[in-house]
C-alpha cells in the first residue's frame, strides 16, 4: 500500500493509478530525466528572476566577484547533475526509496561544511544529524 504522500500524488511512483486503466504513465518517473530537469529549471529560473526583480537584487549584479561567480557556477552544475540523477532514480525505483536516499544529502552537506569550510557543529547538532540518518535508514529497511 502506498504512503499517504504517494496517494495524494505529491511523489506518485505507481505506473497505474486508479484512473489510469490504459496504463498511461504520469509524473516525473514517466518523463525523460533530461527533459524533466529542463522543465524544472525553467520554473526555478522564472521564480528566481521574479524574486530578484521584486527585491531589487538585480541592481547588485556588477558587485558579484569572480570567486563568487565561479562558486555559483559550480554549485549550479552540481544542482543540475543532482536533478538529473534524481529523476533517473525515480524512473528506476519507487519514490518511497528514492526520496529518503536523496535527503541523505544533508549528511554530505554537513561533512563538506566541517571538512572543507571548517565549520564547527555542536554535540546536539550531531545528535540531530544522527537521528536524521537513523530515521532515513529505518525508512529504507
Amino acid at each position: 500500500m502506498a504512503s499517504p504522500c504517494l496517494r495524494l500524488g505529491l511523489l506518485r511512483r505507481s505506473d497505474r493509478g486508479p484512473s489510469q486503466a490504459g496504463g498511461a504513465h504520469h509524473g516525473p518517473h514517466a518523463t525523460d530525466p533530461t527533459l524533466a530537469t529542463a522543465i524544472r529549471t525553467v520554473v526555478v529560473l522564472a521564480g528566481a528572476r521574479g524574486m530578484v526583480l521584486l527585491v531589487g537584487s538585480h541592481r547588485t549584479l556588477g558587485e558579484v566577484g569572480a570567486r563568487s561567480l565561479v562558486s555559483l557556477v559550480l554549485s549550479g552544475l552540481a544542482t543540475w547533475a543532482s536533478w538529473l540523477c534524481y529523476y533517473r532514480a525515480l524512473q528506476d525505483g519507487p519514490a518511497s526509496v528514492v526520496v529518503p536516499v536523496d535527503k541523505l544529502s544533508v549528511l554530505v552537506t554537513v561533512v563538506f561544511s566541517v571538512v572543507v569550510l571548517h565549520e564547527r557543529v555542536s554535540r546536539r547538532y550531531l545528535a540531530g544529524l544522527g537521528l536524521l540518518v537513523t530515521g532515513t535508514l529505518a525508512m529504507l529497511g
